[in-house]
Formats: C-alpha cells, sequence, structure tokens
C-alpha cells in the first residue's frame, strides 16, 4: 500500500504545474531546503531510494492496460512516431549528459537527449517507449564502442519494441532528423535482427519470448518515403 502511495504522489508531482524545477522539494510542493524534512518529502524520498518497481516492468504494464482499452487500443491506422528531445542539464558527472543539440531550446547546450516514440492517429496519442541517448564521450572507445548507439539506430530499436509490444501502425514518422537519412531505413531492418544487451534479440525482450522470432526480418524491412520523413514497416 506504501508503494503504491508512493507512486501515486510522485506521478502526481510529476504531472502537476510547477514554476521551478522539480526537485522532491517541488514535486512535493513544498519549500525548497527548509522543507526538505516534511513528511510528504520523506515518502517521496524513501519510495524513490528503495522501490522495487522495475520502470520496464511498469511501463509493459502501462503498454498492456492501453492495448486492452477499447478507446485508447492501438489499430494500424495510426502511425509511430520516432522523435527526440533534449532537457539542459549543469555539471558533467550526470549519466548521459553532454554538449549537444538540445531540441527543445533550439540550440546546443548542455544537456540530456531523450529518445521516444509515441503511437498517434487523428483521435490521440500517447508515449510508448522512451530511452536516453548516451554520448560518444561516455564509452572508452569513444564512437567506435561497440555499446555506442546513434539516436537513429535507437529510434529504429525502439520502432521494433513497439511492434513486439503489440502496437501495430501503418508508417513510421519522423523529422528530417531522421527521414532525411538514407541509412535510416536500414536502421530499421536490422534493428530486428540485432541482439540488445544481454545477446537477446530486441523483438524478443519487448515480447518475453527465449527464442528468435521468425518474424523479425519482416518486422525490419522499411520503405522509406523520400523527402516527407516517414518510414513503413511489414
Amino acid at each position: 500500500m506504501a508503494q503504491r502511495r508512493g507512486f501515486r504522489e510522485y506521478l502526481a508531482g510529476l504531472l502537476a504545474p510547477r514554476d521551478r524545477n522539480k526537485t522532491l522539494t517541488a514535486l512535493a510542493g513544498a519549500e525548497p531546503v527548509t522543507g526538505s524534512k516534511l513528511p510528504a518529502v520523506q515518502r517521496l524520498q524513501f519510495f524513490l531510494s528503495e522501490s522495487v518497481w522495475g520502470p520496464e516492468a511498469v511501463n509493459a504494464r502501462r503498454l498492456e492496460l492501453l492495448r486492452a482499452d477499447p478507446a485508447a487500443a492501438p489499430h494500424g491506422g495510426g502511425v509511430l512516431v520516432i522523435d527526440d528531445s533534449g532537457d539542459r542539464k549543469d555539471g558533467t558527472r550526470t549519466v548521459h549528459v553532454s554538449r549537444q543539440h538540445l531540441g527543445r531550446h533550439g540550440k546546443t547546450d548542455n544537456g540530456v537527449v531523450t529518445v521516444t516514440t509515441v503511437w498517434a492517429d487523428e483521435r490521440l496519442y500517447y508515449p510508448v517507449h522512451a530511452v536516453p541517448y548516451t554520448p560518444a564521450r561516455h564509452f572508452a572507445k569513444g564512437k567506435n564502442d561497440p555499446e555506442f548507439r546513434t539516436k537513429l539506430a535507437i529510434g529504429a530499436d525502439l520502432a521494433v519494441l513497439a511492434r513486439a509490444a503489440g502496437f501495430c501502425f501503418r508508417a513510421v514518422a519522423a523529422d528530417s532528423a531522421y527521414g532525411d537519412q538514407d541509412g535510416f531505413r536500414g536502421e530499421l531492418a536490422e534493428a530486428a535482427r540485432r541482439p540488445a544487451r544481454g545477446g537477446q534479440p530486441l523483438a524478443d525482450r519487448a515480447a518475453g519470448r527465449d527464442r528468435a522470432d521468425p518474424r523479425a526480418p519482416a518486422l525490419g524491412r522499411a520503405v522509406l518515403q523520400a523527402g516527407q520523413g516517414r518510414a513503413r514497416l511489414g
């Protein structure tokens, strides 16, 4: 019960409008510094530090509920939108932080960039997956490090994860940073076959399968609609 209450309070704090950065005190609606010892702030601190809820499991449950809701269930007429957005972040010690282009601010600055997918049709839209982009400087061999992933590759991986998670769509839509890249359709094709960390193909990981999905190559076949920033899977 305490875990559920902590999750509700944390989510409410994230969604509520605030006029300052959403630190723990801001999430709890308390004053900075002086409000740090208030019970509401301490409950959030305990929830974030002690919660055993895995983010992937929570997101998988959210997607399951969306698929089961007739008003929100994905269908073949929808599209999957791939985009990335950055948030400013001071310092250099935070994971994923680097000086890079931050689309939300329209300039290059120190911050963190996250690649996201959104399912949408003419009625509604909602997020599906989100993965932070880790700049090359965080890897021992830079861009040549086997663990390094470009934003294009992450976006392609997320398209396959969405399909494997049960989200059907007629097209993948992206802005020109993705759509104008001829290699993006190759990334989409390769993503279905590429092992995730731990050696398991992404499509298998999302669907909870232990063996390769025989449909994976078909999932990755992409047709780029030139100049429109859209690719079709299937």
